[in-house]
């Protein structure tokens, strides 16, 4: 997992390592690593709202999904729907914890009686359905430390809002490295909402920002023009170097096609998301797509041979609009409103290796990059990228969207793990299978094989927005789980291969011969 993890962490993640307890179980078993003691240490029996609950943000439950590495094959669709549940305790948990802001003020242990603890209960019961998941086929589970991952703690606004804790830290992907974040301009959390209209479930003055009341807030913008410059120059290329590139046309989703399924990390299970997603490529993906669907279905690209799913969460502008999923799981009932942009481009290009020769792509390959749930995670596997026309080369930002001068263009990109271990289109916890390659050399580590690196590039054409006496007026955000508040370091990116008439091969060729082919 080395290879997918940041070389410089945040408090928030190292704090979790330096708790950690690595239980290796070997015959197909289970794999603990980075176990997220965090998730128990703070209470220590008390709830850590008990001096002011009504300063409570958020929800933050240790994500069960990453910690299983090694899930055997038969009981990954089990377990999968059982993770999904936990993904919903914790949305039901946090909407709760919105809609009782007024009895937070007057109960101190409310939270924790009324939300944490029911919460860790519903837990413990999906947790040992996991259990009994693996054992049933033959896998070994760690009862004790999967059992302590039920619990769950609160987050003050604050703690929610990690600025300036990514200084000098290293970007996955390679475009950026070494540089500021911030320049020092993040601000403290915890800003009242920006907008008269936000959720009156959320209780007067007791949100945390955003038409919805779950973000974002000002400390979550900056003026890009104030940012020191952070992006460093890309690894030499050697001899051996692939330095074709390939790009496919495949739309900005213009007929919008979305859902709020994930059928990577929750297949069967509608709504897994629970926020919306732009697809281009494949048009008939959703929980219940299997790979002889995706094979034989329609494609929004040029190139024809190009079925591979390509799908983001939407992009809102939070200006007192609504759009059609404004009632509906997913989007407004979920925290996720404001009106839907569409990218005004939308660039996929497959790049080589500095040091090496790609292989093709292996059908049904699916590759996750950055992570949804970094509130709770920490910023050990972010890959989000924010940026601004003209300053592209210049400043990329994790942790705060930029606002943009006049004339310039919101900017997403994603570069995603370009090292594949050479076996398995997927893995339990969807990373383990590839990485990222060595951020200086550019090379794959022992036992992996470099890929074409999948990149994608999305503009957004968006009217800055304003800061004023601490609240951002007309925000944008990325759509996201609702208890992780729409923090700019959640954006991520999903990728499944798909390729008929030897396009995989064609596509490696290119590569590494050269060319610039589309």
């Amino acid at each position: 997992m080395g290879r997918n993890t940041r070389k410089r962490r945040t408090p928030l993640a190292t704090k979790a390592i330096a708790a950690s307890a690595a239980l290796a179980l070997g015959g197909g078993g289970l794999i603990w690593a980075n176990f997220y003691a965090s998730a128990h240490e703070s209470n220590s029996g008390q709830n850590q709202t008990k001096a002011a609950a009504g300063q409570v943000a958020t929800i933050s439950c240790p994500d069960v999904g990453q910690k299983l590495t090694n899930v055997p094959q038969r009981a990954r669709q089990g377990v999968a729907t059982e993770l999904a549940n936990l993904d919903k305790q914790i949305t039901e948990a946090y909407a709760r914890l919105a809609s009782t802001r007024q009895a937070q003020t007057q109960d101190a242990n409310f939270v924790q009686n009324a939300i944490v603890g029911p919460l860790k209960e519903k837990r413990s019961a999906t947790l040992d359905r996991i259990r009994l998941d693996i054992q049933r086929v033959g896998g070994q589970v760690d009862t004790s430390g999967l059992g302590a991952l039920a619990a769950c703690t609160t987050q003050s606004a604050n703690q929610t809002n990690a600025g300036g804790q990514n200084n000098g830290g290293q970007q996955q992907g390679g475009q950026q490295q070494g540089g500021q974040d911030n320049g020092g301009q993040q601000q403290g959390g915890g800003q009242a909402s920006a907008d008269p209209s936000a959720s009156a479930s959320a209780g007067a003055g007791q949100n945390v920002g955003g038409q919805a009341g779950n973000g974002p807030v000002a400390a979550d913008f900056v003026d890009i023009t104030k940012v020191a410059a952070n992006v460093q120059a890309k690894p030499n290329k050697s001899g051996q170097a692939s330095s074709g590139t390939f790009t496919t046309r495949c739309g900005v989703n213009a007929n919008k096609n979305h859902n709020t399924d994930n059928v990577i990390v929750a297949p069967g299970v509608t709504n897994g998301a629970h926020h919306l997603h732009d697809y281009v490529g494949n048009q008939k993906v959703n929980a219940f797509a299997t790979n002889d669907t995706l094979i034989a279905d329609q494609t929004s690209c040029q190139n024809q041979g190009d079925l591979s799913a390509y799908y983001w969460p939407v992009v809102r502008v939070q200006d007192g609009t609504q759009d059609f999923d404004q009632n509906a799981d997913g989007g407004g009932k979920e925290g996720n409103v404001g009106k839907i942009l569409t990218p005004v481009q939308a660039q996929i290009k497959y790049v080589g290796n500095p040091t090496s020769k790609v292989t093709a792509m292996p059908q049904f390959l699916r590759i996750i990059t950055g992570d949804a749930k970094t509130t709770t995670n920490g910023l050990a596997n972010a890959n989000a990228h924010w940026s601004c026309t003209g300053f592209e080369n210049k400043v990329q930002l994790t942790e705060q969207y930029p606002i943009c001068p006049q004339g310039s263009n919101v900017v997403r990109t994603f570069a995603f793990q370009s090292c594949w271990d050479g076996q398995n289109i997927d893995s339990a916890n969807h990373r383990t299978h590839v990485a990222f390659a060595d951020p200086a050399s550019g090379a794959c580590g022992n036992g992996f094989k470099a890929i074409p690196q999948l990149t994608m590039r999305l503009v957004y054409k968006i009217t800055p927005p304003t800061l004023q006496n601490g609240q951002v007026k007309n925000a944008y955000a990325v759509d996201g789980f609702p208890e992780q508040l729409h923090k700019p370091s959640t954006d991520h990116d999903d990728f499944i291969a798909v390729f008929k008439n030897n396009l995989a091969n064609k596509i490696a060729n290119c590569i590494n011969n050269g060319q610039r082919c589309q």
